[in-house]
């Protein structure tokens, strides 16, 4: 059996980091333990967009157009030989444009804007290429110390054939201040990794006079792997 090539070292962040408070309190003590996976975890279920229907526009909620500057986020899922990788679907979160999510648990005292949902669900097409439209998110405060503020970001979970093919990940914006003073985005060790998880402006995904726009690829696997969170 061929073996996929691995990430770099230092290209993933490790299960604990230490600048990353709440990692203390959850992350593993003990080496994981392998179990075999059956055609549940790697057949099922079918994420096809008959069954999981698409909806890659976050910037209209209810008819209604979102608070905040709208912007296009588009790229390629490939392969660690960038092949594409077809079918993939993506999960997309994120933040509204003032740093609030539509969740009862976000408290964080910014406004609610009840024309953005903050989620979308997109599949990668024969070319790997996907897009969706949105509202640029917020930074907020997240309680890691008395003045930690999130970096603008955006969340994917990329799901392949079945329960066990999921991945997760964040996109960073280029620019950001907060960036180096973030411990989550600074828990990938390595610094050429890092900028995999940072957007590229591109006005080739631009709408003259109505959205800019932004490349982020993500590669699956192998040396030049966007970093992802639930590294094993």
């Amino acid at each position: 059996m061929t073996e996929f090539p691995r990430p770099a070292p230092g290209s993933w962040p490790p299960m604990n980091s230490p600048a990353y408070g709440s990692t203390r309190k959850r992350h593993a003590l003990h080496p994981p333990i392998a179990i075999p996976h059956t055609l549940s975890e790697t057949s099922a279920p079918r994420f096809t967009p008959s069954a999981y229907p698409a909806y890659a526009d976050m910037s209209v909620h209810e008819g209604q157009a979102a608070m905040g500057e709208r912007i296009i986020v588009g790229g390629r899922v490939l392969d660690e030989d960038g092949r594409p990788v077809r079918g993939a679907m993506l999960e997309i979160w994120q933040a509204n444009a003032a740093g609030r999510y539509h969740h009862m648990r976000d408290q964080h005292d910014a406004p609610l804007d009840p024309h953005f949902a903050g989620s979308a669900r997109v599949f990668s097409d024969e070319e790997g290429r996907w897009q969706i439209t949105t509202i640029k998110p917020g930074a907020y405060p997240w309680g890691n110390h008395a003045k930690a503020w999130r970096p603008v970001h955006i969340h994917f979970g990329l799901h392949g054939q079945g329960f066990a093919q999921r991945m997760i990940t964040q996109m960073y914006f280029p620019g950001d201040p907060l960036l180096p003073l973030d411990p989550v985005f600074m828990a990938t060790p390595d610094a050429a990794a890092r900028e995999r998880l940072i957007a590229k402006f591109d006005l080739d995904y631009a709408v003259e006079n109505w959205a800019l726009g932004y490349r982020f690829d993500i590669v699956l696997r192998g040396r030049n792997a966007t970093p992802m969170e639930d590294h094993k």
